[in-house]
């Protein structure tokens, strides 16, 4: 994956709301994302992503994280979303929703 990220967050808060993001995308988990853009998709977390240090355009440094998701019906479908365009998360194996 490359270093670079759109958007780069330095506030903890931003820092602490990733975190929970984190704790909330176990891997193999069905889940829901709610997108900024008011749209949402669903699937499974390849694999618990984590905060990392990306650069913006730039050169600033901060912090950003991608979720992977894979379709359960579609083998060859994939989507990664960044951290910063989730709203929410809606747990599907549990119908828990968890606010990001």
């Amino acid at each position: 994956m490359t270093r670079q990220a759109t958007h780069v967050y330095t506030e903890p808060r931003d820092i602490q709301r990733f975190e929970m993001l984190v704790q909330a995308l176990s891997g193999g988990a069905r889940v829901r994302l709610h997108l900024v853009d008011g749209q949402h998709c669903e699937g499974v977390v390849c694999a618990r992503p984590t905060v990392q240090m990306f650069y913006d355009g730039t050169g600033k440094e901060g912090v950003n994280g991608v979720v992977e998701l894979e379709h359960l019906n579609l083998s060859d479908w994939r989507r990664r979303v960044w951290f910063d365009q989730i709203t929410d998360v809606e747990q599907l194996d549990t119908n828990a929703p968890l606010r990001a």
